[in-house]
């Protein structure tokens, strides 16, 4: 299945890109499609436990099973004013 990621502050820093578009097996979770996220950019995995998840424009938990063409965000948080 396909996914899109859209990668915000810290994740598209890291990528220098706005959002991924990958494969991952059938049954893939938000949270594994993070660990590879973070593996491939390991400088990100301080971030780990303080990004929130969105599929599809609605707030979900790290097992939640995606399906194909879903839309992730990872949302570290932020600062500014």
């Amino acid at each position: 299945m396909t996914v899109i990621i859209k990668l915000f502050a810290a994740y598209q820093e890291a990528y220098n890109l706005p959002e991924l578009e990958l494969d991952f097996p059938s049954r893939t979770t938000v949270g594994e499609v993070l660990d590879y996220v973070l593996a491939q950019q390991p400088q990100l995995e301080k971030w780990r436990d303080v990004t929130r998840f969105g599929v599809n424009l609605e707030f979900v938990e790290a097992d939640t099973i995606l399906n194909d063409g879903d839309e992730i965000v990872f949302i570290p948080p932020v600062s500014g004013g």
